[in-house]
Formats: structure tokens, sequence, C-alpha cells
């Protein structure tokens, strides 16, 4: 069976992002080294303790990311074109971790969870430059 989950790009900072997402998710988290594999003979060095593959996973959620390997004949470019889609559960779930996640956010582009006719509704860019999006039930 085919699944589909985001996969993100970091430049250097995987290891960092994907730590704190783990305080504020929960569930499993691996990181893999290139310097781990053997593919690190096909790098050099310095890029040796950069993460080849990360994995967050719980009964709820489901990540992966990587540290960008290709410059410099390609530089990496945080982009806008994707969110992470935080979805369901009550307000105060949703809030919890909403606050967790937004430490450090952006503010030009910060929106507080708010009410919605379809329920609450917030979006934050990270710290990381990671654009999150919440959904869920109705503040009681």
């Amino acid at each position: 069976m085919l699944r589909c989950i985001p996969f993100l790009l970091f430049d250097g900072r995987c290891a960092e992002a994907m730590t704190f997402y783990h305080q504020c998710l929960g569930g499993e988290l691996i990181l893999t080294k290139l310097g781990d594999t053997p593919m690190k003979a096909q790098f050099p060095r310095e890029k040796h303790d950069r993460i080849i593959n990360a994995n967050l996973k719980s009964k709820a959620i489901e990540f992966s990311a990587t540290d960008w390997m290709a410059s410099p004949e390609y530089e990496p470019i945080q982009g806008n074109a994707y969110a992470l889609f935080v979805i369901g559960g009550s307000y105060d779930e949703l809030k919890t971790v909403f606050n967790k996640l937004s430490q450090g956010a952006e503010k030009d582009r910060f929106q507080e969870l708010h009410d919605m006719p379809f329920g609450t509704y917030g979006q934050f860019y990270d710290k990381y430059g990671v654009h999150w999006i919440f959904k869920g039930d109705k503040k009681a």
C-alpha cells in the first residue's frame, strides 16, 4: 500500500529542528547521519555529521526530513508552497501543540488559533521556516 508523508529539507539544522518537533509532538524520532551510511564515501568529510534521513512517527503524525547535500551545485531555498497540516482534537489539545511549535515563530505571518465556521484555525512559520496550519474543534 502506498502512502504519502511530508518530507522537509533543512540546510544543516535537520537534527536540531527534528529534535524540537519531537519535544513538541512526542512519538519516536530516528536520526541517521550521512557518516553512518555507505554513502559517506560520495561526500566530503565536512558533510558526514549532516542528517541523511530523519523520521518522526507517532500514532497520529509522521514526517521525514534531511539536510541539504547538493551544495554548492544547488543552493537550498526555503519554500512557501508547502505546509504541515495538524488536524483534529480538542481545542486544548491543539492549543498545547500550537504553543510549543510556535516558540520563536515569525510574527509577520502569525495567526493565533481562532474560531472559524469550520472550527478552530491558526497558522505560522516556525523558527526553521516551516509552515504549520492547524484546524480542530472550536473552543468550548
